[in-house]
């Protein structure tokens, strides 16, 4: 199995999956929010942690039957796990949701594609085998530049930036790329199902009880709400599940490859679902650079 998921054909189709399922949520998030009546940072918080904590029962009850045990943990494995939850799903989803709700769903997608390049840089510090180079820093700065694009406005930076959309996305990108190196780190310690499902479950609670704390609230449950709820819980469950098995048996920088696809899929899907007008100049640059960078970063041409 583990010679199977090192195999390039292998990877790029999982990795494909995982990025499609992640672009998919920049609309469906924009969507929810509409349906089910989200209003304010407390009740945006809240929605995330209802939808977290529900993938992580069902990549719960998932791994639990493809390992045909329950997923339990050792005790020493506690605080790593616990950590990769604060980082991966409390710190990047509550800065993912405000984000989200003051910015548009092709935009955010643009600036989250920052997310592997940030992850290269840190990998470069923790990672013995992941040094950066000329090209990596090359890649880096392009990538980056493409995050500064789109936020460019006719006339200044300060029209096209804000901390409370595009700040918080950005937030965002960089606390997934450090939880890709320090789950890298801990892949070991347990099956990649069982990280998977218990950060998820630690990561949401928190982010739940902050949203009670601040009198957050979600309701507007129907059959089409809840069948879209349901579909982002379990995109969250697929695509990290994925990602950790990924991860696990492959270097970070083979695996991060694929990171470019998630913006590019993000635009398009907001472009089709929410009608979001894309095909600007900026836009479009800004995709390019992003892209590119990455896939400089990544690149064994010599």
């Amino acid at each position: 199995m583990e010679k199977k998921l090192q195999k390039p054909a292998v990877v790029g189709m999982l990795a494909l999956i995982s990025c499609f399922l992640w672009g998919s949520a920049f609309p469906c998030v924009k969507i929810g929010y509409e349906w089910f009546g989200i209003k304010g940072v407390a009740s945006q918080v809240l929605f995330a942690g209802y939808r977290f904590f529900l993938a992580g029962v069902l990549t719960f009850i998932i791994g639990s039957i493809i390992e045909k045990r329950f997923l339990t943990m050792k005790k020493s494995s506690f605080p790593y796990i616990l950590g990769q939850g604060v980082l991966q799903t409390t710190i990047q989803y509550f800065f993912f949701y405000i984000g989200l709700a003051n910015t548009t769903g092709s935009k955010g997608s643009i600036i989250s594609g920052s997310n592997g390049l940030i992850s290269i840089i840190i990998a470069h510090f923790m990672l013995k085998s992941e040094k950066l180079t000329w090209r990596k820093w090359t890649g880096c700065m392009l990538g980056l530049a493409g995050v500064v694009v789109v936020n460019l406005s006719p006339g200044s930076w300060g029209e096209g930036f804000h901390l409370a959309g595009e700040g918080m996305i950005f937030i965002c990108a960089f606390s997934y790329g450090f939880s890709s190196i320090t789950l890298k780190l801990i892949s070991n310690r347990e099956s990649p199902f069982t990280i998977t499902a218990y950060q998820l479950i630690f990561g949401s609670v928190i982010l739940i009880g902050a949203g009670w704390i601040m009198g957050g609230t979600v309701s507007g449950f129907t059959v089409k709400s809840t069948l879209l709820f349901l579909y982002m819980a379990l995109l969250s469950t697929i695509a990290f599940s994925l990602w950790t098995i990924l991860l696990k048996y492959n270097p970070v920088g083979r695996v991060s490859i694929y990171i470019f696809s998630v913006p590019i899929f993000g635009v398009a899907l907001s472009a089709i679902i929410l009608g979001e007008q894309i095909f600007t100049i900026k836009n479009l640059l800004a995709l390019i650079l992003v892209s590119g960078g990455i896939l400089a970063v990544n690149s064994k041409m010599k």
